[in-house]
Protein backbone atom coordinates (compact mmCIF):
# COMPACT_ATOMS: atom_id res chain seq x y z
CA UNK A 1 0.00 0.00 0.00
CA UNK A 2 1.44 3.35 -1.17
CA UNK A 3 1.43 5.67 2.05
CA UNK A 4 1.66 9.77 1.54
CA UNK A 5 3.18 11.52 4.54
CA UNK A 6 1.61 14.67 5.37
CA UNK A 7 5.27 15.90 7.13
CA UNK A 8 8.15 14.36 8.42
CA UNK A 9 8.82 11.28 10.99
CA UNK A 10 11.16 13.38 12.69
CA UNK A 11 8.28 16.56 12.70
CA UNK A 12 5.92 14.50 14.56
CA UNK A 13 8.09 13.63 17.22
CA UNK A 14 7.56 17.53 18.06
CA UNK A 15 3.92 17.95 18.19
CA UNK A 16 0.74 16.45 19.27
CA UNK A 17 -1.62 17.13 16.68
CA UNK A 18 -5.30 18.46 18.04
CA UNK A 19 -7.20 18.97 14.40
CA UNK A 20 -6.44 17.79 10.99
CA UNK A 21 -7.70 15.06 8.73
CA UNK A 22 -6.50 11.30 7.83
CA UNK A 23 -7.70 9.70 4.63
CA UNK A 24 -7.98 5.62 5.33
CA UNK A 25 -8.09 3.20 2.64
CA UNK A 26 -11.05 0.28 3.36
CA UNK A 27 -9.96 -3.05 2.01
CA UNK A 28 -12.82 -5.80 2.06
CA UNK A 29 -11.65 -9.15 0.62
CA UNK A 30 -14.68 -9.85 -1.55
CA UNK A 31 -13.49 -13.21 -2.65
CA UNK A 32 -12.63 -14.62 1.10
CA UNK A 33 -15.93 -13.32 2.09
CA UNK A 34 -17.65 -14.82 -0.67
CA UNK A 35 -16.47 -17.87 -0.04
CA UNK A 36 -16.81 -17.94 3.61
CA UNK A 37 -20.20 -17.05 2.70
CA UNK A 38 -21.25 -20.15 0.55
CA UNK A 39 -20.01 -22.54 3.42
CA UNK A 40 -18.02 -25.70 3.08
CA UNK A 41 -20.59 -27.00 0.25
CA UNK A 42 -19.87 -24.19 -2.07
CA UNK A 43 -21.72 -24.22 -5.43
CA UNK A 44 -20.35 -24.72 -9.02
CA UNK A 45 -22.02 -20.98 -9.91
CA UNK A 46 -21.18 -19.12 -6.44
CA UNK A 47 -17.29 -21.01 -7.33
CA UNK A 48 -17.28 -19.02 -10.70
CA UNK A 49 -19.05 -15.87 -9.14
CA UNK A 50 -16.44 -15.74 -7.10
CA UNK A 51 -13.54 -16.41 -9.52
CA UNK A 52 -14.61 -13.85 -11.76
CA UNK A 53 -14.84 -11.08 -9.35
CA UNK A 54 -12.04 -8.85 -8.18
CA UNK A 55 -10.20 -9.74 -5.05
CA UNK A 56 -10.52 -6.73 -3.12
CA UNK A 57 -13.02 -3.98 -3.26
CA UNK A 58 -10.86 -0.55 -2.25
CA UNK A 59 -12.86 2.55 -0.76
CA UNK A 60 -11.89 5.16 0.74
CA UNK A 61 -12.80 8.08 3.51
CA UNK A 62 -11.46 11.12 5.05
CA UNK A 63 -11.70 11.71 9.25
CA UNK A 64 -11.60 15.35 9.99
CA UNK A 65 -11.09 15.81 13.67
CA UNK A 66 -10.77 18.61 15.76
CA UNK A 67 -10.66 18.42 19.87
CA UNK A 68 -12.82 15.84 20.88
CA UNK A 69 -14.99 16.00 17.90
CA UNK A 70 -14.58 14.13 14.46
CA UNK A 71 -16.62 13.68 11.02
CA UNK A 72 -15.87 10.10 9.31
CA UNK A 73 -17.18 10.50 5.79
CA UNK A 74 -16.31 9.08 1.74
CA UNK A 75 -13.91 10.86 0.77
CA UNK A 76 -12.26 10.55 -2.88
CA UNK A 77 -13.42 8.71 -5.73
CA UNK A 78 -15.07 5.80 -4.56
CA UNK A 79 -15.54 4.47 -8.16
CA UNK A 80 -17.58 2.36 -9.77
CA UNK A 81 -14.50 0.23 -10.84
CA UNK A 82 -14.61 -1.32 -7.26
CA UNK A 83 -17.56 -2.55 -7.44
CA UNK A 84 -19.61 -5.93 -9.02
CA UNK A 85 -22.95 -5.85 -10.33
CA UNK A 86 -23.46 -8.86 -7.42
CA UNK A 87 -22.28 -6.43 -4.14
CA UNK A 88 -23.15 -3.42 -5.77
CA UNK A 89 -21.97 -0.58 -3.57
CA UNK A 90 -22.11 -3.64 -0.29
CA UNK A 91 -23.00 -2.02 3.75
CA UNK A 92 -21.20 0.31 5.00
CA UNK A 93 -19.85 2.29 1.90
CA UNK A 94 -21.17 5.39 2.11
CA UNK A 95 -21.38 5.54 6.03
CA UNK A 96 -21.13 8.97 7.85
CA UNK A 97 -20.30 8.94 11.83
CA UNK A 98 -20.23 12.08 13.53
CA UNK A 99 -18.97 11.78 17.41
CA UNK A 100 -18.72 13.65 20.25
CA UNK A 101 -15.73 11.57 22.22
CA UNK A 102 -15.84 13.98 25.13
CA UNK A 103 -19.59 13.01 25.83
CA UNK A 104 -19.32 9.05 24.03
CA UNK A 105 -21.94 9.79 21.69
CA UNK A 106 -22.56 9.94 17.93
CA UNK A 107 -24.87 10.74 14.55
CA UNK A 108 -24.52 8.01 12.20
CA UNK A 109 -26.11 8.34 8.45
CA UNK A 110 -26.30 4.29 7.28
CA UNK A 111 -27.45 3.63 3.81
CA UNK A 112 -28.63 0.07 3.60
CA UNK A 113 -29.98 -0.67 0.01
CA UNK A 114 -32.28 2.58 -0.55
CA UNK A 115 -33.44 3.34 3.00
CA UNK A 116 -31.40 6.01 4.85
CA UNK A 117 -31.01 5.55 8.72
CA UNK A 118 -30.07 8.35 10.63
CA UNK A 119 -28.78 6.55 13.98
CA UNK A 120 -28.51 8.73 17.40
CA UNK A 121 -26.78 7.16 20.42
CA UNK A 122 -23.90 6.07 22.65
CA UNK A 123 -20.42 5.35 21.14
CA UNK A 124 -19.56 1.17 21.67
CA UNK A 125 -17.26 0.93 24.68
CA UNK A 126 -14.34 -1.16 23.93
CA UNK A 127 -12.38 -2.85 26.22
CA UNK A 128 -9.08 -3.30 24.70
CA UNK A 129 -5.67 -4.98 25.82
CA UNK A 130 -3.07 -3.06 24.85
CA UNK A 131 0.62 -4.90 23.78
CA UNK A 132 4.19 -4.44 23.06
CA UNK A 133 3.80 -4.71 19.43
CA UNK A 134 4.24 -1.87 17.09
CA UNK A 135 3.72 -0.77 13.38
CA UNK A 136 4.49 2.67 11.25
CA UNK A 137 1.54 3.66 9.47
CA UNK A 138 1.24 6.66 7.45
CA UNK A 139 4.81 8.00 8.85
CA UNK A 140 3.76 7.63 12.54
CA UNK A 141 5.13 4.95 15.35
CA UNK A 142 1.79 2.80 16.05
CA UNK A 143 1.36 0.30 18.81
CA UNK A 144 -1.06 -2.71 18.85
CA UNK A 145 -4.25 -3.42 20.91
CA UNK A 146 -7.08 -6.22 20.56
CA UNK A 147 -10.83 -6.44 20.91
CA UNK A 148 -14.20 -8.51 20.74
CA UNK A 149 -16.85 -6.41 20.01
CA UNK A 150 -20.40 -7.65 18.83
CA UNK A 151 -19.39 -10.56 20.99
CA UNK A 152 -17.66 -12.61 18.36
CA UNK A 153 -15.93 -9.92 15.92
CA UNK A 154 -11.90 -9.90 16.83
CA UNK A 155 -10.50 -7.09 16.16
CA UNK A 156 -6.88 -5.20 15.84
CA UNK A 157 -6.36 -1.75 15.98
CA UNK A 158 -3.10 0.36 15.67
CA UNK A 159 -2.98 3.94 17.50
CA UNK A 160 -0.35 6.88 17.72
CA UNK A 161 -0.26 9.06 20.91
CA UNK A 162 1.08 11.50 18.81
CA UNK A 163 -2.35 12.45 17.48
CA UNK A 164 -4.68 13.41 20.85
CA UNK A 165 -8.24 12.78 19.83
CA UNK A 166 -8.99 9.04 20.34
CA UNK A 167 -11.10 8.20 17.77
CA UNK A 168 -11.01 6.38 14.63
CA UNK A 169 -12.51 5.37 11.35
CA UNK A 170 -15.97 3.97 11.66
CA UNK A 171 -16.94 3.75 15.19
CA UNK A 172 -13.32 2.49 16.43
CA UNK A 173 -12.01 4.73 19.39
CA UNK A 174 -11.59 4.65 23.18
CA UNK A 175 -7.32 3.97 23.03
CA UNK A 176 -4.97 6.28 24.04
CA UNK A 177 -4.78 8.09 20.79
CA UNK A 178 -5.63 7.87 16.85
CA UNK A 179 -6.24 5.32 15.67
CA UNK A 180 -4.56 4.81 12.16
CA UNK A 181 -5.20 0.82 11.31
CA UNK A 182 -7.86 -1.19 12.04
CA UNK A 183 -8.19 -5.15 10.70
CA UNK A 184 -10.93 -7.67 11.38
CA UNK A 185 -9.11 -10.71 10.37
CA UNK A 186 -12.31 -12.83 10.47
CA UNK A 187 -14.50 -10.81 8.00
CA UNK A 188 -11.31 -9.58 5.53
CA UNK A 189 -11.79 -6.18 6.03
CA UNK A 190 -9.37 -3.49 7.22
CA UNK A 191 -9.12 0.16 7.49
CA UNK A 192 -5.42 1.57 7.32
CA UNK A 193 -4.45 5.73 7.15
CA UNK A 194 -2.59 6.56 3.95
CA UNK A 195 -2.13 9.93 5.19
CA UNK A 196 -2.12 12.76 7.95
CA UNK A 197 -2.92 16.40 7.10
CA UNK A 198 -2.77 18.81 9.33
CA UNK A 199 -5.11 21.06 8.30
CA UNK A 200 -7.16 23.98 10.35
CA UNK A 201 -10.09 22.59 11.34
CA UNK A 202 -12.19 24.10 14.05
CA UNK A 203 -14.06 22.16 16.29
CA UNK A 204 -17.64 23.99 15.65
CA UNK A 205 -17.01 23.67 11.67
CA UNK A 206 -17.55 19.68 12.18
CA UNK A 207 -21.13 18.97 11.49
CA UNK A 208 -23.56 15.98 12.30
CA UNK A 209 -25.57 14.28 9.35
CA UNK A 210 -29.28 15.25 9.18
CA UNK A 211 -30.54 12.98 6.90
CA UNK A 212 -32.65 9.33 7.33
CA UNK A 213 -34.93 8.02 9.46
CA UNK A 214 -34.54 8.83 12.81
CA UNK A 215 -33.62 5.35 15.33
CA UNK A 216 -31.42 4.36 17.75
CA UNK A 217 -28.67 1.24 17.40
CA UNK A 218 -31.26 -1.10 18.90
CA UNK A 219 -33.69 0.67 16.60
CA UNK A 220 -31.02 -0.07 13.34
CA UNK A 221 -30.37 -3.69 14.64
CA UNK A 222 -34.22 -4.58 13.93
CA UNK A 223 -34.97 -3.20 10.88
CA UNK A 224 -31.79 -4.88 9.40
CA UNK A 225 -32.65 -7.99 11.32
CA UNK A 226 -35.88 -7.78 9.63
CA UNK A 227 -35.26 -6.43 6.23
CA UNK A 228 -31.93 -9.20 5.80
CA UNK A 229 -32.15 -11.82 8.66
CA UNK A 230 -33.28 -14.49 6.34
CA UNK A 231 -30.52 -14.45 3.92
CA UNK A 232 -28.20 -16.86 6.01
CA UNK A 233 -24.86 -16.37 5.75
CA UNK A 234 -25.37 -13.00 3.53
CA UNK A 235 -27.04 -11.73 6.07
CA UNK A 236 -25.30 -12.00 9.22
CA UNK A 237 -22.19 -11.32 7.33
CA UNK A 238 -24.26 -7.38 6.07
CA UNK A 239 -25.65 -7.26 9.16
CA UNK A 240 -21.94 -7.07 10.93
CA UNK A 241 -20.76 -4.81 8.39
CA UNK A 242 -23.86 -2.30 9.34
CA UNK A 243 -23.50 -2.26 12.60
CA UNK A 244 -19.92 -1.80 13.20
Amino acid sequence: MLVTMAFSVQAQQAMFLQQGRIEYEKRVNLQARMKEMSGEEESSWSESIRKSMPQYQVTYFNYSFAGNTSLYQPGRDNSAENKTSLWGEGPAEENVVYSRLDSMQSISQKKVFEQLFLVKDSIRTIRWKITDETRKIAGFDCRRANAIIMDSIYVVAFYTEAIITPGGPESFNGLPGMILGVALPHEHITWFATKVLVDDIKEGTIKPPVKGKPVDNKGMSVAVEKSIGKWGNWGKAHIKAIML
